[in-house]
């Protein structure tokens, strides 16, 4: 019975997160709407912002730089992933239907009305926040709410006909790449710095690791995207192949930044950032190379807190080099 109530526990604890596994049978409309915006998405654009406010060298422990953080990672987590997490569910309910039929919206959970007014809310609620924070650290041109938009007309041509970035697998991947890297990256740095040319070209060569990363989700829903026509890189290449293309990205340019940190006379943080990659590269053979359809969500648990530390510790020797 404890076993039972246990597992019990953790479905409804991943169906609130929005994570692989969940519970059918929620009937509160805000725990559905928090599953449609999957918390446990937010996380990588939090810490993308705390990664942009460490590269920018300006950011200072007083309590209104705290309150800058705080609300930029409000606008990145919960209201910009939110929105893009919740149009993405819009639009792959019928893939969803066959992938993961307890999700909100092919359970009949939630209706198609709820879910239009939910995305439209938190779209209006992110780009007015943004606004909010250009007017606050004073920017001439809106850059924060420039940031705002792309990242929102990002998401939409991701998820939404005709281009649907999501059925190219490479197009795809980088653009969810771009999303979680480099988009939050600019937002903090932009914060408490100026967002010049190298950090965004360097975020976006950081931002193919992370096309790397966002493959791994792409083994849950290789049958799906077979029967509906995605092209994702388990179906184009099959699934042992598409393992090797996955950590083979997320190592490799990883490897290329602690190679630019040496560049710019950051050996100490560039050393830092090359024995964070060992363990990735351990709980890869460990795992994921053995069985990605099986073993993605622990690979995911046990090898990324390696991969956002290394983003700090780029971010803070950008900062501490004044790039």
């Amino acid at each position: 019975m404890t076993n039972d109530n246990s597992a019990e526990r953790s479905a409804k604890t991943r169906q609130l997160l929005g994570m692989k596994g969940a519970a059918p049978g929620e009937t509160s409309i805000w725990k559905i709407r928090l599953q449609l915006m999957k918390p446990i998405t937010w996380i990588p654009l939090i810490w993308g912002v705390v990664c942009g406010a460490a590269s920018s060298g300006g950011y200072s422990w007083t309590l209104e730089d705290i309150l800058k953080a705080a609300t930029c990672m409000l606008l990145s987590g919960p209201l910009m992933v939110g929105y893009t997490q919740t149009l993405n569910d819009f639009y792959d309910r019928e893939i969803d239907a066959i992938n993961e039929p307890y999700r909100p919206i092919p359970s009949g959970a939630i209706s198609v009305r709820q879910v239009v007014t939910q995305i439209l809310v938190l779209l209006i609620a992110g780009i007015g926040l943004s606004y909010i924070l250009d007017r606050w650290v004073g920017h001439e041109f809106p850059t924060i709410t420039c940031l705002a938009l792309g990242g929102a007309f990002l998401a939409y041509i991701y998820s939404a006909p005709p281009l649907k970035l999501k059925k190219n697998g490479w197009l795809g991947n980088y653009a969810l790449g771009a999303s979680y890297i480099a988009l939050p990256w600019w937002t903090g740095h932009a914060l408490f710095g100026d967002l010049n040319w190298t950090i965004v070209i360097l975020t976006l060569f950081y931002s193919l690791a992370g096309l790397g990363i966002a493959v791994v989700n792409d083994f849950k829903s290789v049958e799906g995207d077979r029967q509906l026509g995605l092209q994702s890189l388990p179906v184009m290449f099959g699934i042992g192949a598409a393992a090797w293309i996955c950590v083979l990205m997320i190592d490799i340019f990883q490897v290329g930044i602690a190679g630019y940190l040496i560049g710019i006379h950051q050996n100490l943080y560039a050393a830092i950032l090359m024995l964070l990659i060992i363990p990735q590269i351990t709980f890869q053979d460990m795992y994921f190379l053995r069985d990605p359809l099986k073993n993605d969500v622990k690979y995911q648990a046990s090898a990324q807190p390696f991969l956002v530390l290394g983003m700090l510790v780029a971010g803070l020797a950008i900062g501490h080099a004044g790039i």
